[in-house]
Order: C-alpha cells, then structure tokens, then sequence
C-alpha cells in the first residue's frame, strides 16, 4: 500500500455512552409520563372555570396547558421513537426526532401567543366582566399541578432538549398561574377588569421568550451548527498538541441528538509518524476528544503529509451505477 493512499478512519461510536443514552430516556420517559397525567387533568378544570369565569388570563393558562398536553404526549412520543434501531437508510438511527418534537413545541407555543395577543387586544377596546374569585382558586390550583410537574422535570431538562422544552412550557404556565392570580386579586379587590387581559399579554410575552431561545437551539442542532458549549478552534488546538500530528483540516462537530455529540476530521502526520505509530496518536486523539470535550462519536481519517484529495476514475468496465 503506497503511503499516497494510506488512511486510518476511527470510529468511536460510544456504546457505553449509547446505553447510557438510553437508561436517561426511560427515566425521562417515566418523568415525562406523570408530568403528562397532572397537566392533563388540570387542563380540563382549567379551561372549565375559564369559560365559568370569563378570564381570558385563565383561558389563556388552560391554552397553554393544553399545549403543555400535546407537548408533553409528542415529547413521550419522540422517546419511543428515538429508541428504534438504526437502519441502512437512516444509520444515525431516529434520534433526530426528539429535537423534531422540541422545534414543534417551540412553534406551538409562539402560535398560542399570538393567538393570546389578538384576543387581548379585542377585550382592551371591550372589557368584560369577569369572576375574580374563581380565577383566584382555579389559578392557584393550576399552579400547584405546575410546580409539581416541574420538580417531576427538573432532574432531566439538562439532559435532553426535548425534556427542556416540555419543563419550559410547565415553567412559563406555571409563571401564567401566578400572573392569573394576580390578575383574578386585581378584579376581585379594585374591579380593574383591565387587569385580565393585561396578565394574557403579559403570559403571552413569557412564552415566546421561553419558546425563541427553544426554537433556536432546535434550529441550530439540525442545521448542523458547532454545539454552544464546544470551542471548535480549542478542539483544533488540543489535536494538533498530540505528538505526530502536523495539521487539522475539515473540521466539523455538530449534535445527533441532546447529550450527543460527533466530530469529523482530517489528520496529517508525518510520513515517520504514518509508518510508526498512526494507531496510537489515533488513539490519543479519541481519549483527548472523549476526554476533554465530551465527543462520543468520531470520524478521524488519518492522511500523510501532502496528501490531496483527487477525483477517482472509475475502473474499466466498472459504472457508479452498478454499486
């Protein structure tokens, strides 16, 4: 084998870190389960005594809620999902879906809001009356299925992305319990039946706080973008500090799913270091990659020095075709 076409390719594919991966998704599937059968009880009360009262405050938390419902159920989903081998067509498996169901809860949320403001802006120019004492108890119900659900969810939201998505809708419902209430005080105490729709306003801007940043870091993971908390010019620092190793280029790190993340890479070592000891520095580099930066799955092709990639002809009676 000529030293022109001499190339190593590491693969770390991480099956301890995998197996962990899948005992964190059955605590997060347990977590996410009780959250869901709280949540949707509380839905049904909620949206009852909105309609009793009147309270758009509280027929906007009993909306969210319900959002929290569809989430909660489409997160337990992702889950299952997620644990489905890996196939010939979809070889990273289906841990995609989970971020899936994290940007699909970041879009709900941002549509109820909207939805929250058009209805707030009608009950400016035309208030109603509504039963401040019922919001009252109804509110301070709600929040007390929120703070539980979000002690449920607290253990595994900075474990996965979708879990966090699903803890951020029980936290900013339970934020729109406490403003409910405050609101409900406020037409019950001082008859400021401004009050109800300035608290819908006030959830509805919570929300779409909460969902952006949500929206964002899905956006980011499936565009493939460098994760957050991984410096890539550290990581090509902290290679090229492995003995042998003369230049990293290609360099790619990207999230499969939350608490996964790959790197790919060319290496070019020295025609010395190619012959000796390119196993080695490729297993220095996986413990260094491992190590320090937290990389489970990595792609390492090593190459000697002056190496070019060319564009292969393809063999004499020989088509891509007949692959």
């Amino acid at each position: 084998m000529g030293a022109g076409h001499h190339h190593h390719h590491g693969h770390s594919h991480g099956h301890g870190h995998s197996h962990g991966l899948a005992q964190g998704s059955a605590r997060n599937r347990r977590r996410l389960a009780w959250t869901l059968g709280l949540a949707a009880v509380y839905m049904v009360a909620e949206l009852a005594g909105g309609l009793i009262s009147n309270s758009l405050a509280l027929l906007a938390d009993a909306g969210h809620m319900l959002s929290d419902v569809g989430a909660l159920a489409l997160s337990l989903f992702a889950l299952w999902i997620a644990q489905k081998p890996a196939t010939p067509q979809r070889t990273f498996g289906y841990y995609r879906t989970e971020i899936l169901a994290a940007l699909a809860n970041a879009a709900t949320l941002i549509a109820i809001s909207v939805l929250i403001f058009v209805e707030a802006f009608k009950r400016f120019n035309n208030p109603e009356p509504v039963m401040g004492l019922t919001v009252m108890w109804i509110a301070a119900g709600g929040l007390a299925v929120n703070v539980i659900g979000l002690l449920v969810l607290h253990g595994g939201k900075d474990e996965s992305l979708n879990v966090r998505g699903a803890w951020l809708h029980m936290m900013t419902d339970a934020l729109g319990s406490v403003g409910a209430i405050l609101g409900g005080v406020a037409v019950w105490a001082f008859n400021w039946t401004w009050a109800d729709p300035a608290v819908s306003v006030a959830i509805s801007v919570l929300v779409l706080y909460s969902s952006w940043h949500l929206l964002r870091e899905s956006v980011g993971v499936l565009l493939e973008g460098t994760p957050p908390h991984i410096d890539l010019e550290a990581v090509r620092a902290a290679m090229l500090d492995v003995e042998g190793v003369e230049e990293v280029h290609d360099l790619h790190v990207w999230t499969i799913t939350s608490g996964l993340d790959a790197m790919s890479g060319h290496v070019v070592v020295g025609e010395r270091a190619l012959r000796r000891a390119s196993g080695e520095i490729l297993s220095d580099l996986h413990c260094l990659l491992h190590d320090r930066f937290g990389l489970h799955h990595l792609t390492i092709q090593i190459e000697p020095r002056n190496f070019e990639e060319q564009r292969c002809v393809p063999l004499a009676g020989y088509t891509a075709d007949e692959a």
